[in-house]
């Protein structure tokens, strides 16, 4: 077996979740088969280092000294904002050399400041898809993938996708049994699929200002499966189909097909995840309809069916008690 070397950069005022996180998840599949991966973290001057939360992180060497990875693990965090130049130079000279480029959360802002991402799509935590996108027009960001992989360079969003993504990397190494017992160790899905929106309609929506636009943002919420269509939702709010369709998108930032599509495939990822409802069920009590209404509202958002999505995140006492309907 080929021991890959996985090498974490380190920085002042780091995020401590996006470090280890995916180390835990190497560490862990380490554990499981014996001399696949080896861990080596690095500062720049190999002194210890400050996160964003207090916390003090010792490296194993400085990034001069560092071995050649196999796989460059470049984190997020407050350090990402204003980088040490010498950082930014060394991930330009040297991160080509990797097989593999990795970044969680704000790391894909070094990256883009390295000239790394030119041309790649990529993504980073909602809240800075802004900011990359602005300051680095030839990168192609897209802010609703929890991770996103282009070739040999991978981008995650915010803190705990970088475990998502360093799972998906674990599976392509080593294989499906592997991560899974992984995740099961750090009581973690296998696997979010990669494509999987970075947060629920909720958040991603803002709240209304008035009042009767709130109340039809909750009646959505509450009745996935009733009638929702513009003209429906505009009565609830008192106001005429055009009036209310302008208001809600100016105050939520969504349009409200936008904003029903998104709850009705969250209450349907709820249901295939956490009753034994088939897929006809959950279509029906979602919204949809049909089966293959849902399967293609799946596939356009996650990239996959809703039978593959149940298979990845259904807990298995729940499988065993499952019967054998859709």
């Amino acid at each position: 077996m080929t021991q890959r070397t996985v090498l974490v950069v380190l920085f002042d005022d780091v995020q401590s979740l996006d470090v280890t996180g995916p180390v835990e998840v190497f560490a862990g599949a380490e554990l499981s088969c014996p001399g696949s991966y080896r861990i080596r973290t690095a500062s720049l001057d190999g002194g210890p280092v400050r996160t964003s939360s207090g916390l003090t992180l010792v490296p194993d060497t400085a990034l001069a000294d560092a071995p050649e990875p196999h796989t460059l693990l470049v984190p997020g965090g407050r350090g990402t904002r204003r980088p040490d130049p010498r950082l930014t130079d060394w991930l330009r000279a040297h991160a080509p050399r990797a097989e593999r480029l990795v970044s969680v959360c704000t790391g894909a802002i070094l990256l883009a400041e390295a000239g790394l991402l030119d041309g790649r799509r990529a993504t980073t935590h909602w809240a800075y898809c802004d900011t990359l996108a602005r300051g680095h027009p030839a990168v192609e960001v897209d802010p609703e993938p929890i991770y996103v992989r282009d070739g040999e360079v991978s981008t995650s969003a915010g803190v705990t996708s970088g475990i998502d993504l360093a799972l998906a990397l674990v599976e392509e190494d080593l294989g499906r049994d592997v991560a899974l017992t992984v995740a099961r160790h750090l009581v973690v899905f296998l696997r979010r699929p990669g494509n999987q929106a970075q947060f629920s309609a909720q958040l991603a929506a803002q709240t209304a200002r008035r009042e009767p636009l709130r109340e039809v943002q909750r009646w959505i919420t509450e009745h996935p499966a009733g009638d929702l269509t513009v003209e429906s939702l505009a009565a609830r709010a008192r106001l005429s189909p055009r009036h209310f369709a302008r208001a809600f998108r100016d105050e939520t930032g969504m349009t409200p097909g936008r904003y029903v599509d998104r709850v009705r495939l969250e209450h349907a990822r709820r249901l295939l995840e956490d009753t034994s409802g088939g897929v006809e069920e959950v279509s029906r009590a979602s919204g949809y309809g049909t089966p293959e209404a849902m399967r293609r509202a799946f596939v356009k958002a996650l990239g996959t069916a809703p039978a593959e999505y149940r298979r990845r995140f259904r807990p298995a006492h729940l499988d065993r008690m499952r019967t054998p309907t859709g």
